[in-house]
């Protein structure tokens, strides 16, 4: 789902009424070009599991890449996967 511009809003109602399929929330927003940090986004993976149970979480962008270049792509993947690496240990 494209969570990543609500301020996790969305997630709440999953929190209310309850969610038993796994979900991939967004981890960031992809149509802005700036790449967020490693901390910055597993700061926003932890408030999701204040939501979601770990083994329905899935750590993804918000939505597809084909409106950024290479470089930022590469940049902002490498630090979400670093993310999902270090919430798995």
């Amino acid at each position: 789902i494209e969570n990543a511009k609500s301020d996790l809003k969305l997630l709440r109602a999953f929190e209310r009424h309850g969610y038993s399929a796994e979900i991939g929330p967004g981890l960031y927003d992809i149509h802005s070009p700036r790449v967020p940090s490693v901390a910055e986004m597993k700061e926003r993976a932890l408030k999701m599991l204040s939501y979601l149970p770990a083994d329905l979480l899935w750590i993804n962008p918000d939505c597809g890449l084909k409106t950024r270049g290479w470089p930022e792509v590469k940049a902002a993947l490498a630090n979400m996967v670093q993310v999902a690496k270090e919430l798995r240990d």
